[in-house]
C-alpha cells in the first residue's frame, strides 16, 4: 500500500509511512481528512438529509472545500472573528445546530469504520520516522480528539462538560518490513509482499464481518491455484504465523484486514529469524480477486517444493473469520496425516488437582458440540476441583507417537469461541485482550489468547479421550470397552448443530473434523484404527461426555453437570 489512506470495504487503512499528521492543521490539509470528508458529505446527500440540504443551499463553493476552509479557521480564531471574514462562514456559523449536527455526523462517519494503520521501514520525508510506532498511535488518537473537540466548541461558543476519551484514531497498527524467503521461483511475486513485524492492538477491538457463520468444506484443486498469480500487490500483506510446529505464510488483500489482523489472537506471529531465509510448510491466499463468479475455497498439494497451498477468493461470503482460520487448520492437518499424526478437532486441558494429581483430557467433537463450553465449565469450577489448568487446544490438535507412547499437542494460542456459549460475565472480564465480532448478532464470537506457544506444542500424555456427545441426554460420563465398541461414535461424529455453520439439526461428519480427515478418508481410516488400538491396549480412557449443548435448556447447565462429573470421576 503506497497511498496515504486506502478505505475498504468497512475500514479505513492510514499509511504512517506516507503521510502522519501531528497538528490539526495537517490533519485537515490531509487526502485522508478530504477522502473522509467527501465520502461522509455523498453520504447524506444520498439521503438527502436537512444537514445536506442546508449546506448545499449555502455553500458557494464544493462543500468540501468550504467545509475544510471553515474547519482550519475554527482551529485558531474565534468563531465571530471567523464570521466577518466570508457572508458564506457567517451564514453557517449563526446556524450552530445544523452545524454541530455536521461536525457530530462526521466524527460519527470515522469512528464506524474500522480504522487500522501500518507503518513500512523504509519510510519518506513525509511519513512517520523516528516516532514510537505505539506513542504515535496514541498521539494519533489526541490529535482526532482536540480537533474535533476544538471546531465543535468553538461553534457552540461554550465548553463540554463531559469528555470521553474514545478510540477515535485507530484501532489497530502494523509495522511491516520486506523479508528474504526461500520463495520457489514459480511463487516470486509473493517476494514483494510485505510481512507483519509485529501488530499493535487497542483492545477491546470490536469488528463487524458481513457473514455470521461458515458453509461446505474445502476441497482439493488438482491445479496450483497460485503459480504465477497476477496481484496487486500494493493491497496485500503476509501475517507470518506458527501453526503448532509448521511454519505458515497467511497472505490477505487489505480489504480483509480485520481478518487478518485477527490472527495475532488466535496464531503466534513468528519471529523474523524463524522466517528468514526459509521455506514455509504452508501458504494461504486470502482473497484474491480471480473475478470467478463463484466463491472458491479449495487447496493445493504442492509436492514438488513440499507446500501446502490454500485458496480463496475474493467474495463477500468469505467475509467471516472461519474461512480464514479452518483453512489454515485444514493445510495443516493435511500435513499432518501425510506425517502420521491424528488430527483431532477437539478441545484439551492438563488438570493439576489440588491433591497434585495430573491429568490430561482430551475432548473431540465438531463445531457446537461443547469443547470450548466444557473448558469453559472447567474454568467455572476450577476453584473448587483444581490448582492449576492449561487449555493445551481449545479447537485442533494432534495425536502421535512419542516414544511408542500416544501424546498430544495443539495448534493455536488462542480461542475463537460463541459469546453466548460463556458464563455471561466471563467477555467483559477479558475485555482488555479480546476481540469481539458481531457481538449484537447469533453466532457473535470472541478470540482471545488463552495459551503459549511453549505450552500447546509441548508432547503430553493423554490419559483420557472423550467425544462431545451434545444431542443425547443420559449419563454424563461413560466409557467403551474396547477399540471396535468406540470406533463408530467418533467416526460418526454426530451433533446437533448450534448454528456457527449452515448446518441445522442433527448431522453428521466423519470424524467430527472436516478440516482434513476428511479430505483424506482413506488415509485417516488407517491412523484412527492404529491410535484406538494403541489408546485400548495402553489402557487409555476413552468414552463420551454428554454436554446438552445441543439440547434445549440444557445450554448452561449441561456442559457444567458434565464437567463436575468428570472432575468427580478423577479425584475419587
Amino acid at each position: 500500500m503506497k497511498q496515504e489512506i486506502f478505505i475498504g470495504r468497512n475500514s479505513a487503512i492510514l499509511n504512517f509511512s506516507t503521510k502522519y499528521c501531528d497538528t490539526s492543521e495537517s490533519l485537515l490539509s490531509s487526502l485522508s481528512f478530504k477522502k473522509v470528508l467527501s465520502k461522509y458529505i455523498r453520504s447524506i446527500e444520498n439521503k438527502n438529509t436537512n444537514v445536506f440540504l442546508f449546506l448545499k443551499a449555502n455553500c458557494k463553493n464544493d462543500i468540501p472545500e468550504t467545509m475544510t476552509k471553515l474547519f482550519k479557521l475554527l482551529i485558531v480564531l474565534e468563531k465571530s472573528e471567523v464570521s466577518k471574514l466570508d457572508s458564506t462562514f457567517e451564514t453557517l456559523l449563526s446556524n450552530e445546530g445544523i452545524l454541530f449536527e455536521f461536525v457530530e455526523g462526521l466524527y460519527s462517519y470515522w469512528r464506524q469504520f474500522e480504522r487500522y494503520a501500518i507503518i513500512r521501514n523504509k519510510n519518506t520525508s513525509l511519513g512517520l520516522q523516528n516516532i514510537n510506532f505505539i506513542d504515535s498511535m496514541n498521539s494519533f488518537t489526541n490529535l482526532i480528539l482536540k480537533t474535533y473537540r476544538l471546531v465543535e466548541e468553538n461553534i457552540l461558543g461554550e465548553h463540554h462538560r463531559v469528555y470521553r476519551q474514545l478510540h477515535a484514531g485507530v484501532n489497530a497498527g502494523l509495522i511491516l518490513n520486506n523479508m528474504n524467503w526461500k520463495c520457489p521461483k514459480e511463487y516470486s511475486f509473493l517476494e514483494k509482499i510485505p510481512f507483519v513485524e509485529s501488530i499493535v492492538l487497542q483492545p477491546p477491538f470490536i469488528t463487524y464481518p458481513g457473514k455470521n457463520t461458515r458453509k461446505g468444506i474445502f476441497c482439493e484443486n488438482k491445479e496450483n491455484p497460485i503459480e504465477n498469480l497476477t496481484l496487486n500487490l500494493d493491497n496485500w500483506v503476509c501475517y507470518p504465523a506458527k501453526v503448532g510446529e509448521l511454519l505458515a505464510f497467511v497472505y490477505f488483500d487489505i480489504n480483509f484486514m480485520a481478518q487478518g489482523v485477527t490472527l495475532c489472537n488466535l496464531f503466534e506471529l513468528a519471529k523474523k529469524e524463524e522466517y528468514i531465509n526459509k521455506k514455509p510448510d504452508i501458504i494461504y491466499m486470502y482473497g484474491v480477486k480471480d473475478f470467478h463468479p463463484e466463491m472458491r475455497t479449495e487447496f493445493f498439494k504442492d509436492t514438488q517444493n513440499d507446500i501446502m497451498i490454500g485458496y480463496v477468493n475474493f467474495n463477500e461470503g468469505i467475509d467471516y473469520f472461519g474461512y480464514m482460520k479452518k483453512m489454515i487448520l485444514t493445510l495443516h492437518n493435511l500435513r499432518m496425516i501425510d506425517n502420521g499424526h491424528l488430527p483431532i478437532h477437539g478441545a484439551m486441558v492438563n488438570l493439576t488437582f489440588k491433591n497434585g494429581l495430573e491429568k490430561n483430557v482430551i475432548i473431540m467433537g465438531d463445531s457446537g458440540a461443547g469443547k470450548s463450553e466444557s473448558l469453559e465449565a472447567f474454568r467455572k469450577l476450577s476453584e473448587n476441583y483444581i490448582k492449576d489448568m492449561k487449555v493445551i487446544f481449545d479447537d485442533m490438535g494432534i495425536l502421535q507417537m512419542e516414544n511408542n507412547t500416544i501424546t498430544a499437542s495443539g495448534t493455536e494460542i488462542g480461542a475463537f469461541v460463541r459469546l453466548d456459549d460463556l458464563d455471561i460475565g466471563y467477555p467483559y472480564k477479558e475485555i482488555d485482550r479480546s476481540i469481539f465480532m458481531n457481538p449484537d448478532k447469533i453466532n457473535s464470537r470472541i478470540i482471545i489468547p488463552i495459551s503459549t506457544h511453549a505450552d500447546i506444542i509441548k508432547k503430553y500424555p493423554v490419559d483420557m479421550f472423550l467425544y462431545a456427545n451434545n444431542y443425547e441426554e443420559g449419563e454424563e460420563l461413560e466409557f467403551f470397552n474396547s477399540s471396535s465398541e468406540a470406533k463408530p461414535t467418533f467416526i460418526e461424529g454426530a451433533r446437533n448443530a448450534k448454528g456457527t455453520t449452515s448446518e441445522i439439526g442433527l448431522v453428521t461428519s466423519y470424524f467430527a473434523n472436516p478440516f482434513g480427515p476428511m479430505q483424506r478418508k482413506n488415509e485417516t481410516d488407517i491412523l484412527i484404527n492404529n491410535y484406538f488400538d494403541k489408546m485400548f491396549e495402553d489402557e487409555i480412557l476413552v468414552g463420551q461426555i454428554r454436554t446438552g449443548l445441543g439440547i434445549e435448556g440444557l445450554e448452561k447447565a449441561g456442559p457444567e453437570k458434565a464437567a463436575k462429573k468428570l472432575f468427580e470421576f478423577i479425584i475419587k
